[in-house]
């Protein structure tokens, strides 16, 4: 694992310091770990709905629609 020093102005490692107490994380750089996780899958996410934004217009879901769907499952759980 690679190490990673920080400057945080007092105010900001009195804040981290008390999440890291109200949330019971291990240590300082438990609490920064799970932050920049999430916002990995924040980023993730936001990727994922713009690719979904601009893949084209919607399409209306019919009845045919789903019964593709469960064709497209049942012939990839056969396999």
């Amino acid at each position: 694992m690679a190490t990673m020093n920080i400057s945080l102005p007092d105010e900001l490692k009195q804040f981290v310091d008390e999440q890291v107490a109200a949330h019971a994380y291990g240590s300082s750089s438990e609490y920064l770990r799970e932050l920049i996780r999430k916002q990995r899958d924040v980023q993730a996410l936001r990727g994922m709905l713009l690719d979904g934004l601009n893949s084209g217009p919607a399409e209306p879901a019919t009845a045919q629609t789903f019964e593709k769907m469960r064709a497209g499952l049942r012939e990839h759980a056969a396999k």
